[in-house]
């Protein structure tokens, strides 16, 4: 059914379809989520931007996933890391 202005409004406003989901995460992650949240900000569109983030990431992981062995490896292979570094760093994989 169309209005005398030509708008359509059985059309649905947009394409994107969403899903309710429910997860379970710790109290205390939850009020630190929470608590970087801005007052007029959906708690729901931050976590589905981090999630797009996540899959949009070019290396796949992020630098706080890594492990301390791996990111002790990526440094060594750096060229702006100095040598004395890059022998320590050396030493401590090692073991």
């Amino acid at each position: 059914m169309c209005s005398d202005y030509g708008v359509d409004w059985m059309r649905r406003r947009t394409k994107v379809h969403f899903k309710a989901i429910h997860v379970s995460i710790p109290v205390r992650l939850l009020e630190d989520f929470d608590e970087t949240l801005r007052f007029n900000q959906s708690r729901s569109a931050k976590i589905a931007k981090l999630i797009e983030a996540s899959f949009n990431s070019e290396s796949g992981l992020a630098i706080s996933d890594a492990t301390s062995r791996q990111l002790m490896a990526a440094l060594t292979a750096r060229d702006d890391v100095d040598n004395t570094m890059k022998t320590l760093l050396l030493q401590i994989l090692a073991k």
